[in-house]
């Protein structure tokens, strides 16, 4: 059987077609999506019910055929997992009870992350022995920076004040956070890989937030011990690293980290990555999620710019981003079109 083309393309294979995929590919935007989330309850139930959350990762596939399915789940199940009280409000978003001191780290226990987060690997089985045989399934996690942002502030942050006020007034007990997410979200990801994930995505969506000195300490080196933890168990699975808004630091990310390949948000020109990144390993992205939103020719344009400045190496096409909400489903069929017909 020939290898699957994402994963051709992850060994460092430029191909004439690049393998497609979107972040949020399944969720709100999809009416099929909207009508399983209502017979689930809360958004957590929906998480933690595999039969229903291996159904909504297959719905793009059976919509679009993309050539991934990325698992259907959440980057807080881990803090969750760990025992932090996370829930969810509807047309608000996550809520976390804070933890803001290292001496209420005592509340987290790793030991049952695991067991907590069983339905997760349940789900990731299902989907293992359902999926088509051309499609690769992708496991996920949020970077230990990102999903500590989310545990200190309570929930999402314009300016991650508390969280970053912490690390830059008491860095060892803040650095006890960061170790306790690199911990159990190796474990994680691992157990999505035993029970059938074939790459894993690391989401490091805060990441532009930091000094250059900060960076190095808060995003590359807790993503660098991240990458080297899963390496141990399985040194041949692909990892994909995601960056957000780092910039010019991506170059360092990539260059540190070990990832296998970088997703490139999208304030990153290509004709930059193509040089900068693309060279030194297969590159993802970035088309502006609210470019798909629009349609038309801002669709049209922007499939043009990202296929031409990434098409002359290893490269996976996706967004900048994840699916907004309010995008048409005809504007993601019209996308897959492009990629793949090459009429752009």
């Amino acid at each position: 059987m020939t290898e699957k083309k994402l994963l051709r393309v992850l060994k460092g294979e430029a191909v004439t077609s690049p393998p497609i995929w979107l972040m949020r590919q399944a969720g709100r935007y999809l009416p099929e999506y909207r009508k399983i989330r209502a017979e689930a309850g809360s958004f957590l139930d929906l998480c933690y019910a595999p039969k229903l959350a291996a159904e909504v990762t297959m719905q793009p596939i059976h919509r679009y055929g993309f050539d991934a399915a990325i698992l259907f789940s959440d980057i807080l199940v881990v803090p969750h997992g760990l025992g932090q009280d996370v829930w969810f409000v509807e047309n608000e978003g996550p809520k976390l009870a804070a933890i803001q001191t290292a001496e209420a780290l005592g509340s987290l226990d790793p030991n049952k992350l695991i067991d907590r987060l069983a339905p997760v690997y349940e789900t990731v089985g299902i989907l293992a022995s359902t999926l088509p045989r051309e499609t690769t399934l992708i496991g996920f996690a949020g970077a230990p920076w990102t999903v500590a942002s989310y545990m200190v502030e309570g929930g999402s942050s314009r300016d991650f004040a508390t969280a970053k006020s912490w690390a830059y007034r008491d860095p060892e007990g803040f650095g006890t956070l960061m170790n306790i997410l690199v911990d159990a979200t190796a474990r994680h990801l691992c157990a999505q890989i035993r029970h059938g994930a074939e790459v894993v995505q690391i989401f490091d969506s805060w990441a532009g937030v930091f000094s250059e000195t900060a960076f190095q300490r808060w995003i590359i080196e807790p993503n660098k011990a991240l990458v080297a933890r899963i390496r141990e168990q399985f040194p041949n699975v692909p990892i994909i690293g995601f960056p957000r808004g780092a910039g010019i630091m991506y170059s360092e990310y990539v260059a540190q980290t070990g990832v296998t390949a970088v997703s490139l948000d999208t304030t990153v020109p290509t004709g930059w990555a193509a040089k900068n990144l693309q060279t030194k390993m297969p590159v993802q992205g970035n088309l502006d999620p609210l470019a798909l939103l629009v349609g038309g020719d801002a669709l049209e344009i922007g499939v043009r710019g990202v296929m031409e400045g990434l098409s002359g190496g290893p490269f996976i096409f996706n967004l900048g981003h994840g699916i907004v909400k309010e995008t048409p489903p005809d504007h993601v069929e019209t996308l897959v079109s492009l990629v793949r017909g090459g009429s752009v």
